[in-house]
């Protein structure tokens, strides 16, 4: 990154149904298609309280674990990638799409962008989980204008483990003070394809992309970079952790703040959590994976911890071999998020240039299995942030999808400035009062609902 060129009533036409033979017409022919109902009615109420409750979701989404287990966004519209830019589909700011890549392809997909915002496009590549994988191979995305001139070049792959699992690369459209290519507004395409197909699995591998505008901001800041931050790395979180089972995509993400979390995590499996980051404010993560009975293996590159900015464009990641005695990875130490930020010439840096929720992807790699078992293993995640909110630049119009790069009073409660370790409860528990108070809202008109059942049935 930085400079480079994520139950309806049936009644038939004559009217009410006649009874069943042998059974009077009245309340013994109403009431068991009303049980019927409110059982329905309250398995409803259920599952919806549920999937409002913290991890609820999560649970439900890292069920099944693995490559083949992420959890693409709900509602994403299919679009098909063309061979060539003259049938590339229209992707629409703000939206997430689902598609497909085969091993030899190069996908187009377009963009028509205005002179003034920047652009984002995040492709996360989803392989299956039985295909063997080399550390080179994954998927590439570049942006490039209407006469194929390069506007940005990304590029990730799986690494040292050699385990399948979602990995994303980004791509952009930027407006920098002094620049020739890629300024104007006009018609852009994204391609998509794989890094090294030649050592790629042969299987068609699923594509989640999104695509995030940034508008300019209402009064021009600096267009250098941070000179000095503090670099330290602060000393890791203590205190006991606390029971949050991670997600299994970008959109089913848990939100934590800063503490200590404990999770469960199976060979192969990939984890997703979010944290509200503001302006000016510093984060630090790492993980830490329990010892197995059988110490008596080596896993290369076994755990690894990634974070990924609001457009899921990676910011760091790090990885830690495994030989089933405890380990823990760490990122480095990153610098306060800022706007001008985007000028570094570092990666690191230069991906940490709006506000917004980041992302910890936490993944285990399949080959664990070999040599220590199923599992699920023990995970400890330790998040802290450090430093003072500022004001952001205050944009000239509104991003797309509204309210990527802000945070709201929830995001704000969960990562309060006076460095307490357990300050994720507050919104969390705002969370579950009001998942219960949907529930207790579905509960109340079920009630209703049941008692006028009964009078109807009398």
């Amino acid at each position: 990154m930085g400079r480079w060129c994520g139950v309806r009533r049936r009644t038939g036409a004559g009217g009410a149904r006649p009874p069943a033979s042998g059974r009077p017409a009245g309340a013994g022919a109403v009431r068991p298609r009303a049980t019927a109902a409110v059982r329905l009615a309250a398995v409803t109420v259920l599952l919806a309280t549920t999937a409002s409750l913290p991890g609820g979701t999560a649970l439900a989404a890292g069920a099944a674990g693995g490559a083949e287990g992420y959890a693409f966004a709900d509602g994403a519209a299919r679009v098909e990638g063309a061979s060539d830019t003259a049938g590339a589909a229209l992707l629409q700011p703000g939206a997430t799409y689902r598609s497909s890549l085969a091993r030899n392809d190069t996908l187009y997909y377009r963009l028509e962008l205005d002179a003034d915002s920047d652009t984002y496009v995040s492709v996360t590549a989803v392989p299956g989980s039985e295909g063997e994988v080399t550390a080179v191979d994954g998927v590439r995305v570049a942006v490039r204008d209407a006469d194929g001139a390069s506007c940005s070049l990304g590029s990730a792959t799986f690494g040292a483990a050699h385990s399948p699992r979602p990995v994303t690369a980004w791509g952009m459209r930027e407006i920098e003070p002094g620049a020739s290519r890629c300024q104007d507004a006009g018609t852009y395409y994204v391609a998509v394809e794989r890094v090294r197909p030649e050592d790629s699995p042969p299987d068609d591998w699923d594509l989640e992309l999104t695509t995030a505008t940034e508008p300019r901001p209402r009064q021009a800041g600096p267009t250098e970079p941070p000179g000095t931050w503090d670099s330290a790395s602060p000393e890791p979180l203590a205190g006991q952790p606390e029971r949050r089972a991670g997600g299994s995509g970008f959109a089913r993400a848990t939100a934590v703040g800063q503490g200590v979390w404990q999770s469960d995590i199976r060979p192969g499996q990939t984890l997703y959590y979010k944290v509200p980051v503001d302006w000016g404010r510093q984060v630090y993560a790492s993980a830490e994976l329990g010892g197995s009975d059988d110490a008596s293996g080596y896993t290369t590159g076994a755990l690894r911890l990634g974070l990924h900015n609001p457009v899921r464009g990676e910011v760091d990641d790090a990885a830690k071999g495994y030989t089933g005695r405890p380990a823990a990875v760490g990122l480095a130490a990153l610098p306060p998020v800022a706007y001008p930020n985007r000028y570094a010439s570092s990666r690191q840096v230069g991906a940490l240039r709006f506000a917004g929720d980041y992302y910890l992807v936490v993944h285990l790699a399949a080959q664990v299995a070999d040599d220590f078992g199923d599992g699920p293993f023990g995970l400890t995640l330790r998040v802290r942030l450090r430093g003072t909110a500022e004001a952001g630049p205050g944009y000239t119009g509104e991003p797309r999808p509204k309210g990527v790069f802000e945070l709201s009073a929830a995001d704000r409660a969960a990562a309060p400035e006076n460095g307490a370790t357990r300050d994720g409860d507050a919104a969390m528990r705002a969370v579950a009062v009001g998942g219960i108070g949907t529930g207790s809202l579905l509960l109340a008109g079920l009630a209703v609902w049941t008692v006028t059942a009964r009078r109807r049935a009398a």
